[in-house]
């Protein structure tokens, strides 16, 4: 993180890998082709989310077992009625009671189009799969706001008004927050939909940005990030930055 930047909010985690921040240096220069920077992203993506995940997850004992009253005590070896941990086996036979995450209620949400390219890499963190939600969002260039062009997010509406379909945990993959307007929206867009938590994993940001999108919901959000740049263009580019990772990634630059 540049020494001119301003300090950022208590929900904002800049990480201080040494191996990272030297990923995240491989990916500024315009020397680096785009295969690699497909590379970089993925690894810079998958340090954070360790990071991220390791603090906003919790080991849990596994799905758990509840024997019914009607069946036969010595099937389980159990009496009727109580909950057992799930059990599981090694190859030579012993037993262990397995562990999954907490919690269990947990999606993707990747910011069309450059977050796909963090998708992989935090799939590869979690232990079993989870939904892969997509939001479409760009800046209007004159006024530097996010607009909106694509939701999948589900909507299933309960009885009591609440939305059935939400997670629990919401992680948001935008791999550079520049003025922080589409983080900030995402964000918005998720909190209406009803998921209690959200996490931000990203490649890098403004500090100006960053601060704007950790201010957008406080109290239920935390930004994990591998760099922050103190400088904005006026064109909302950062400076020095990463230039545009879309582009990079899907080899747009220029059309």
């Amino acid at each position: 993180m540049s020494s001119s930047a301003p300090e950022l909010p208590a929900n904002v985690h800049v990480s201080q890998h040494p191996c990272l921040r030297a990923k995240l240096s491989q990916l500024r220069s315009q020397s680096t082709p785009a295969k690699e920077v497909k590379t970089l992203v993925h690894d810079i993506a998958l340090m954070v989310a360790y990071e991220a995940l390791g603090a906003s997850t919790k080991a849990t004992d596994g799905s758990k077992v509840i024997i019914p009253s009607f069946t036969a005590v010595s099937c389980y070896n159990q009496a009727p009625g109580l909950t057992l941990l799930a059990q599981d086996s090694t190859p030579l036979g012993f037993d262990f009671i397995s562990t999954t995450i907490s919690p269990s209620s947990l999606c993707l949400v990747p910011i069309l189009r450059s977050g796909l390219g963090m998708v992989e890499a935090v799939q590869t963190i979690l232990p079993t799969p989870v939904a892969v939600h997509h939001l479409g969002l760009y800046r209007e260039p004159s006024t530097l706001e996010p607009v909106e062009y694509y939701n999948n997010l589900p909507n299933h509406v309960s009885p009591d008004g609440s939305n059935a379909g939400a997670s629990e945990l919401a992680i948001v993959l935008d791999p550079v927050i520049a003025t922080g307007g589409t983080c900030a929206a995402a964000i918005q867009t998720l909190r209406e939909w009803g998921v209690k938590r959200i996490v931000v994993l990203s490649v890098i940001g403004a500090a100006e940005g960053v601060k704007r999108a950790a201010g957008e919901w406080a109290d239920a959000t935390d930004i994990y990030i591998a760099g922050v740049d103190a400088e904005l263009t006026d064109k909302g580019m950062l400076k020095p930055g990463v230039g545009d990772v879309g582009d990079r990634l899907f080899l747009t630059i220029g059309k």
